[in-house]
């Protein structure tokens, strides 16, 4: 496999990563209320857990209120079990044909336990960077061994690769301090 291949791989592996990670982070609540705190949960509908953004239309009318609107009102009573049951540290409100999910304040010490799992999220992506780069060195190893690559090219690769290594955990920081700060507005 040439070098610019492995390059290409390798930085396929960390976009995956750092796209994770995003995606994770859209579920952590910062005091603003978002769809992508609920659109994953999951009610039963005929008999099938199915994810609520396929059963509803969901809003945010308000900062801190979502808004539910089942596409099948007779589901409206499915919906709003799933999320009692889910645990969400909101308050949930049916009027008969939607339902309004209220965010109440978020103290302090609850902001504090956000970072922390999104910094949790981002040890798991720096994870993932790394192991790229670990596969990326050993296909590049095993290419320079079977005299595809010189050591000079060797040696090129594996700088290219941890400047690659070292501009997604670089990524990651900014996304990571980015979120932290939304957490922490109050």
């Amino acid at each position: 496999m040439p070098a610019d291949d492995i390059l290409l791989d390798c930085e396929e592996h960390m976009e995956k990563a750092v796209d994770h990670l995003k995606h994770e982070m859209r579920s952590v609540r910062t005091g603003r209320a978002s769809p992508a705190m609920v659109e994953n949960v999951r009610a039963d509908y005929y008999g099938t857990p199915t994810e609520l953004r396929s059963m509803a239309s969901i809003s945010v009318p308000e900062a801190t209120q979502l808004l539910i609107k089942p596409f099948d009102a007779g589901s409206l009573k499915y919906i709003e079990k799933a999320l009692n049951e889910a645990n969400l540290p909101m308050t949930v409100r049916n009027d008969g044909k939607t339902l309004r999910l209220m965010l109440p304040p978020m103290s302090q010490e609850v902001r504090k336990k956000m970072v922390t799992q999104v910094k949790g999220f981002s040890e798991t992506a720096k994870i993932g960077i790394r192991g790229a780069r670990r596969d990326a060195n050993k296909l590049a190893d095993t290419e320079q061994k079977g005299g595809l690559l010189t050591e000079d090219q060797l040696s090129k690769v594996k700088d290219d690769i941890q400047e690659l290594t070292k501009s997604y955990e670089s990524k990651v920081d900014d996304l990571v301090s980015k979120k932290e700060k939304e957490v922490m507005e109050v």
